[in-house]
């Protein structure tokens, strides 16, 4: 845990101020829900309390994703990178790429699944139990 404070403290400090108000608190808030939901979710042995706890911060950072997608990302425009764009260029056989507006995206399997943690502990056990790496016999 002690770990995760560090890079939050340290993700705090680069973000803190970068952008006007009130998207700056909103920013911060979202980064802290963020550290505390996988500091909650990494623990290595979890009692009721801290699984309704995880369960509540995931609700809550729902709430603060879909927040930050409807109203801060629409105030800024984002772009692809130029690497991603230079690779996009080469996979159409073209020498040059324009940049293409880039959005933030709910609609991943990762977001979606994060509400199933909670479950899938209680089920399975902490995430330091078991592997998803493939066998070979």
């Amino acid at each position: 845990m002690t770990r995760l404070l560090n890079i939050y403290q340290c993700a705090y400090s680069v973000f803190e101020g970068l952008l006007p108000e009130p998207h700056n608190t909103s920013i911060l808030q979202l980064l802290f829900t963020l550290a505390h939901w996988h500091g909650l979710a990494k623990l290595r042995m979890h009692t009721d309390v801290t699984l309704r706890i995880l369960d509540d911060t995931t609700t809550n950072l729902g709430q603060q994703l879909r927040h930050f997608q409807t109203e801060i990302c629409p105030v800024y425009t984002t772009r692809e990178l130029k690497r991603e764009a230079a690779a996009r260029a080469r996979q159409n056989g073209k020498a040059t790429s324009e940049r293409i507006a880039k959005g933030f995206n709910l609609q991943t399997y990762k977001i979606h699944a994060l509400g199933d943690y909670v479950d899938a502990i209680k089920t399975y056990g902490t995430t330091d139990s078991y592997s998803t790496e493939m066998v070979s016999f």
